[in-house]
């Protein structure tokens, strides 16, 4: 089996790339080769297989991705974005990203099973930001997509191609809408979703954090561990049953930011909870007000996607993994 692996070099392809060699085998198929692709050098676990490819370059620009298909790689997990803060600031670049770029790896995949057959298995990372307010008390699938975000529009639209490019049979595409990954390694990114890993990852590692929103705000969370096993199932599933819909919600935790800080608190005590700090920054607060609290993930959980059932859960599995 040949996978390639859009944004790898990124934290959740990182990880990915590590369970798919120490796995050795996809749907019971072992893997041949490993095809890894990002604008920053991706690492190769040792143990990977010999044709292993790391790729530096940007994928949205032009013939990158027709080179990247040429190959017929049998499972393909899209992962490469520009994330939620960094595209709203940048508009331009958030679509040529998020949007064209998305679209010129579908396009590749369509021109290159007309020249032979070819039907590629298409995992996308997609988002809880297509959907936007008014929300119900919890979001089920079939509620309809209508972000207040330039991110969560970008992702939207390629979930539409995703559907429609299926349903022509051009490939077999799964849609992952991921909860915000909780808790981030390393160090804060562009999203407008970091603080909710700050504000537990750095008092764990004895460090100050900013809170730029109240403790009543509530999100959907999973672990990077959770986020790791969607995509290795969202490439696994029998795909007959999603019909039309080929993007759905994934399962997770819906907590408060109050919520997170006590649990911070029965792991690590008082002095940890001491080290956040309130800020204010409306450019954040005014994203996370476009954001749901609560999912109804039944459909991802009939098909057999898992993860945390508590923030206490979601903390463990960070310190057993990072700490």
């Amino acid at each position: 089996m040949k996978i390639l692996i859009t944004g790898s070099g990124g934290m959740i392809g990182r990880k990915l790339v590590e369970r798919l060699v120490a796995d050795k085998s996809l749907d019971g198929k072992p893997i041949e080769s490993l095809t890894l692709v990002d604008v920053v050098p991706s690492p190769v676990p040792e143990g990977a297989p010999k044709a292993t490819k790391p790729i530096v370059a940007d994928f949205s620009e032009k013939g990158v991705a027709a080179t990247l298909i040429q190959e017929r790689p049998d499972v393909i997990f899209h992962l490469a974005a520009i994330v939620s803060g960094d595209a709203e600031a940048n508009f331009e670049k958030g679509y040529r990203i998020n949007f064209n770029g998305s679209w010129s790896l579908l396009e590749a995949i369509r021109q290159e099973g007309e020249r032979a057959p070819y039907k590629p298995r298409f995992v996308f990372a997609s988002t809880l930001a297509v959907f936007g307010p008014p929300f119900p008390d919890s979001i089920s699938d079939s509620f309809a997509p209508t972000p207040s975000t330039s991110y969560g529009t970008q992702k939207a639209m390629t979930e539409l191609l995703l559907a429609d490019y299926s349903r022509k049979g051009y490939l077999d595409g799964v849609g992952v809408r991921l909860p915000t990954i909780c808790i981030r390694p390393g160090k804060p990114n562009k999203a407008a979703s970091s603080f909710f890993s700050g504000i537990l990852r750095e008092p764990l590692a004895g460090q100050e954090a900013p809170l730029p929103v109240g403790d009543d705000v509530r999100h959907w969370f999973a672990s990077p561990r959770a986020a790791v096993g969607f995509f290795i199932t969202a490439a696994t599933i029998d795909t007959s049953s999603l019909g039309p819909r080929r993007s759905m919600t994934m399962p997770g935790v819906s907590a408060t930011v109050g919520e997170q800080i006590e649990a911070l608190r029965k792991a690590a005590g008082d002095d940890a909870v001491a080290l956040i700090k309130r800020v204010e920054d409306p450019f954040v607060a005014n994203i996370v007000k476009g954001w749901a609290g609560r999912y109804d993930a039944h459909l991802a959980g009939s098909l057999g996607f898992k993860a945390e059932k508590n923030f206490d859960e979601i903390i463990k599995v960070y310190q057993e993994e990072e700490m």
